[in-house]
């Protein structure tokens, strides 16, 4: 129907403004889907994980590989311990709730790493269809949203130093935007902090991305090497290493309006994921992802916390 269609362009037009964040637009595309219902579901599925990818490699120009690994470098073995401890946890947890695999491990992923992004990377590697990315997606950024506000509350109630806190919420609060929002509510040194110590686990989604992309390989003689690889993760490190190496000559504003180019992908591509929905989906998937979700985050949470108090 007509209007079903221009109800579609309006959505996709408002999540192309800066006003409308990433949560927003996956809440836009479920009141499309579950309201008017999605008049493009065909070309919806087609374009989707496409857009999901080239957002990706757009975010490299973003990383800055020489001051994130200073960042990081440190403290390189608690980053793996805490990282690869999650997905593990995460494992667990799922098996335990009988959740689907695929769907645990973004939501695992998710919260091992950086919230939106990891799920955006992880899910082309394991072939994720749109139903599992976006409850994923959804889990991530309802706890998401939840810590924005709660950490700092949090953080001066037990006399957290500002870089006690900066790593604790690094470690422990899904999407770098909102580590990045809880630091600068909590001081300057914690948004610092906060900053570099995320966007050096950031650093980690291509190697788990990779993981996960050969844990989920073709079997049964697929020998089709484009099945096999996330080529887009390649793109993605090229694109750091650009950003890393540029000549001084290159003004930084160009690599910001790329980043600010790659959101907005992102953005666009979280509403089409939740006008994919259906409340068929959704009944299947019943609220254990949500609950996998909040059991690994508290576990998470709680275990760098006390991490961070007693070594800092």
């Amino acid at each position: 129907m007509f209007w079903q269609k221009l109800v579609f362009f309006l959505f996709i037009t408002v999540c192309l403004t800066p006003f409308v964040s990433p949560p927003s637009a996956l809440a836009l595309g479920l009141v499309l889907s579950l309201v008017i219902g999605n008049p493009f579901p065909a070309r919806t599925a087609q374009v989707t994980p496409y857009l999901l990818r080239g957002s990706v490699v757009l975010l490299g120009f973003g990383m800055n590989l020489s001051a994130v690994v200073k960042a990081g470098k440190d403290g390189v073995l608690f980053t793996i311990a805490t990282i690869f401890g999650t997905l593990a946890l995460g494992w667990i947890i799922g098996k335990a709730l009988k959740i689907n695999g695929k769907t645990s491990n973004l939501i695992s992923g998710g919260t091992a790493i950086c919230g939106g992004s990891a799920i955006a990377a992880i899910a082309p590697a394991i072939r994720a269809d749109a139903d599992e990315t976006s409850v994923s997606l959804g889990t991530i950024f309802i706890l998401n949203s939840v810590a924005l506000f709660v950490f700092p509350v949090i953080g001066h109630a037990l006399g957290l130093t500002e870089h006690q806190f900066g790593i604790w919420s690094a470690i422990a609060i899904h999407d770098t935007s909102s580590v990045v929002g809880a630091g600068a509510r909590y001081g300057a040194e914690a948004l610092q902090v906060a900053t570099t110590v995320k966007l050096a686990r950031a650093l980690w989604i291509a190697p788990v991305a990779l993981m996960f992309a050969f844990l989920y390989r073709p079997k049964h003689g697929e020998t089709k090497i484009s099945q096999m690889i996330p080529w887009f993760i390649f793109l993605f490190l090229g694109a750091t290493v650009i950003r890393t190496y540029a000549p001084p000559q290159v003004p930084p504003s160009l690599f910001e309006g790329i980043v600010n180019l790659a959101k907005t992908g992102l953005t666009v591509t979280l509403f089409l994921i939740g006008a994919s929905l259906s409340f068929s989906v959704l009944k299947n998937v019943g609220i254990r992802p949500l609950l996998q979700g909040i059991i690994l985050w508290s576990v998470i949470s709680v275990v760098s916390l006390f991490a961070v108090w007693e070594i800092l």
